[in-house]
């Protein structure tokens, strides 16, 4: 029944990648180990492998990495409770992998305690099965304005009795009073939870830093279980949260420019990882406030939670004029699932399942209409590109049906059925298949179309590798022993 978990002092600390590479340290040791993720936040979502009845369901991108430094495949438990933010305010909740409707923050904060018995059911599903389940937190739990019915950090950990180490971000500055503050705040039965701490994210000289370890120790007595260097390979992994998102800054130096503008609901935009690997490609998220670059060959349409909103938001930036300009100039346009539905030439949304019922028009470039109705599809896809023929496979994570003269030219055949549309000419394409370009054959066709050559690297093998030195890095800079200890290995 071994189990541990990793908090933060906050956001961004990089307790993902952590327990990523933790699960691989101990998988490598030939232990069984799945990750779990009480709650979390995000539009990066993963769709799982089918269940017993054949049943699908949706969880953060992050779980889904961590089953894959796991080696095995994602299922709802491992992150049983998702939060889908669709506006400031207002998120769509997710419950093992199904949809359970849409949650204002004040209300979710009321019944969120709600939800700790289903988290709790999940957790001793994956501890039944496996030697060790490595947990991740959420934010920080110093946060004590929301510890009240928590189910993410501490409420679970003392709900499942799972020893915690806390996580600091040296990279951010202040570490000391990050970590000797939660001390100062946490309650005593809170602060009983932690074992120790790691700092993450060192860049240097590890012994120019001995003095600050000895001092967190001292006035919090939590002991030191290692210090992490800046982890370089983590740029390969699948991030999560959108604020990792940052704009290329190579220059175009002769390469093909690829440019995604950052809708303010930007969902899954790991499907864009694999460009950025790419020697011939400038590849660039483009931020609110800048206009789409005049020179890009390709403008790739993202998938949004809130394609309706989002749409209203492109507008506001003047993308849409940056689009019909860049048409003009010959230039390519590719949507993916929220951005597929958006280059047609209309989207309502009669019931209101992405906020106030209601309809727009959409960008036009493609003959086509969207209705956002009828039951969420998520489904692993395997097919061919047309007219390539070229092998790809992904995943649909999208609510609406799509349909229009120009479904009559597929950019695919998925599972043997025409998926997806384009325009007369060829340079208008849109479709719901996430994770477009991971495979190497269909990255390299689809690059083909705007003049660029493929590394002809597979995705999973890159991130997989990545796995792999992340995981020796963390034997190398942690005291893997005393971890395995406090999770009741040993």
């Amino acid at each position: 029944m071994a189990a541990l978990m990793i908090q933060g002092c906050g956001s961004d600390v990089g307790k993902s990648v952590l327990v990523a590479g933790l699960c691989r340290v101990f998988a490598n040791r030939g232990l069984t180990v799945r990750p779990f993720k009480p709650q979390n936040m995000s539009n990066n979502a993963a769709v799982t492998a089918p269940d017993q009845a054949g049943r699908t369901g949706e969880i953060g991108r992050a779980q889904a990495l961590q089953a894959l430094a796991c080696r095995t495949p994602a299922t709802v438990d491992m992150n049983p409770v998702l939060l889908k933010p669709q506006s400031d305010t207002g998120a769509q909740l997710v419950v093992r992998g199904q949809v359970e409707g849409v949650w204002q923050a004040a209300g979710y904060q009321d019944r969120k305690a709600a939800l700790l018995d289903v988290v709790l059911d999940s957790f001793r599903r994956l501890q039944a099965e496996v030697d060790l389940v490595i947990v991740e937190g959420a934010g920080s739990p110093a946060e004590t304005n929301l510890r009240a019915g928590d189910i993410a950090n501490m409420g679970f950990a003392r709900a499942a009795d799972v020893p915690v180490v806390l996580v600091g971000d040296i990279d951010r500055g202040h570490v000391i009073a990050s970590l000797v503050g939660a001390h100062a705040v946490l309650d005593d039965e809170d602060r009983a939870m932690i074992r120790g701490f790691i700092i993450n994210k060192f860049r240097g000289d590890p012994a120019l830093f001995d003095q600050g370890r000895a001092e967190i120790t001292r006035r919090t007595g939590w002991a030191d279980l290692g210090m992490a260097p800046w982890l370089a390979d983590a740029r390969s992994l699948p991030a999560e949260d959108a604020v990792v998102l940052e704009r290329s800054s190579d220059g175009r130096g002769g390469k093909v420019r690829i440019a995604v503008p950052m809708l303010s609901r930007i969902a899954n935009f790991d499907d864009f990882d694999p460009l950025r690997h790419e020697p011939g490609v400038d590849f660039g998220f483009v931020p609110p406030g800048q206009a789409l670059p005049g020179d890009a060959d390709l403008i790739i349409l993202p998938g949004t939670k809130a394609t309706l909103a989002d749409l209203a938001f492109l507008r506001a930036q003047g993308w849409d004029v940056d689009i019909a300009a860049h048409v003009r100039r010959d230039g390519r346009v590719l949507g993916v699932c929220g951005g597929y539905q958006m280059l047609g030439r209309t989207i309502s949304d009669p019931d209101g399942v992405e906020g106030m019922a209601g309809s727009a028009p959409g960008l036009g470039l493609l003959d086509v209409e969207t209705v956002l109705a009828g039951a969420k599809t998520l489904r692993h896809v395997e097919g061919r590109l047309t007219p390539s023929g070229a092998a790809v496979e992904g995943y649909e994570i999208h609510i609406g049906r799509t349909d229009g003269p120009d479904t009559a030219r597929p950019v695919a055949m998925i599972d043997g059925t025409a998926h997806g549309a384009r325009s007369g000419d060829g340079r208008i394409t849109g479709l719901y298949v996430h994770g477009l370009f991971n495979r190497a054959e269909a990255r390299a066709a689809l690059l083909a179309e705007v003049g660029a050559a493929s590394d002809g690297v597979d995705q999973g093998a890159r991130v997989d590798q990545a796995l792999d030195r992340i995981a020796a890095v963390l034997e190398t800079h942690f005291d893997i022993p005393a971890l395995a200890r406090i999770a009741g290995l040993i």
